[in-house]
């Protein structure tokens, strides 16, 4: 899907076809739709597909008729009832007369945008727009962590109830999308720096703060992704070492039933061979069942009392 947007003076609207300082949103384009922005800014086939291949990584790509800046967004997918946390490209496109966004899904990152929500947006002013969307998609990294924080939380508590597999595979996942987004968040610090260092694209004396803004926002996501990351992966340790010891603590307790309850049944079974009876203690004896299991009980308490002076019990 191709979308025009277009500021003039203080007014921001959709039109229906580019103009010179318009902003040229692809969302999921197809081969016709790169083919037609392809052919009327000279640009290549490849950087246009580039941001529609999720395993592409930040880059920066200069040409003498655009200059291409692609960094991974964060973005959340449905499975199974579950919000899962992943990344995806997203590639800015500079030319002398528009600015080009292709992203391969519908992000939230640029809607603010496309519904003029944005403060001081003009799409002609190249050098702002790209910093803006940079500071949104840094601010969006934020969010996310923050939500992956508070479901850790939850599942942590969980935890703490019931000691099951399926909370220890949220936390799977939750460390899986930290790891995505500590990937994502180290590619794109090197395309902010880059973007710092050199020329680029023009800078402002105006927009200074914003691009240190864009790069402050985006270290602090990658340490608040490090410590995340960090939380989970101790805390699926312990949980995996719990129940590990709740397995050996019950493997230990069925011994001992097995051990006390295997002497009634060494007893039994000795009086239960194919025998003579005369041979045998207490078989004449109109007490002798009782006589024998009363001494098999005594045995298997007595074990019992050894093992729990031994505490093998707790």
């Amino acid at each position: 899907m191709v979308n025009y947007y277009l500021s003039k003076s203080n007014e921001f609207a959709k039109v229906s076809t580019h103009q010179n300082g318009c902003w040229i949103s692809l969302m999921d384009p197809n081969e016709a739709e790169l083919l037609q922005v392809s052919n009327d800014f000279g640009i290549d086939m490849d950087t246009l597909k580039a941001a529609l291949d999720i395993y592409e990584r930040s880059r920066i790509e200069t040409d003498k008729n655009y200059t291409m800046i692609l960094v991974n967004i964060p973005t959340v997918e449905e499975h199974n009832d579950k919000e899962l946390y992943n990344t995806i490209p997203l590639s800015i496109i500079v030319t002398n007369d528009v600015v080009i966004t292709v992203c391969s899904e519908d992000t939230p990152v640029l809607h603010a945008f496309a519904a003029g929500k944005v403060r001081d947006f003009y799409t002609f002013m190249k050098s702002r727009f790209i910093l803006q969307v940079l500071y949104r998609i840094a601010t969006l990294y934020l969010q996310y962590l923050n939500i992956i924080d508070r479901k850790s939380d939850e599942v942590e508590n969980k935890l703490l109830k019931s000691t099951k597999n399926h909370e220890l595979i949220e936390l799977l996942k939750l460390e899986k999308s930290l790891v995505y987004f500590t990937t994502a968040l180290r590619s794109n610090e090197a395309v902010f720096e880059k973007l710092f260092r050199y020329d680029i694209i023009k800078k402002y004396p105006e927009d200074a703060e914003l691009l240190d803004d864009v790069i402050v926002e985006n270290k602090q996501a990658i340490e608040m992704a490090h410590i995340y990351s960090g939380i989970l992966t101790g805390m699926m340790d312990a949980f995996a070492s719990i129940i590990s010891n709740n397995l050996n603590i019950v493997m230990k307790v069925l011994a001992i039933i097995t051990v006390v309850l295997a002497i009634p049944t060494m007893v039994f079974s000795a009086f239960g061979m194919n025998v003579c009876f005369s041979s045998l203690p207490f078989t004449q004896s109109p007490w002798g069942f009782m006589i024998i299991g009363g001494a098999a009980a005594i045995l298997s308490l007595i074990v019992s009392l050894i093992f729990k002076k031994v505490k093998l019990f707790k």
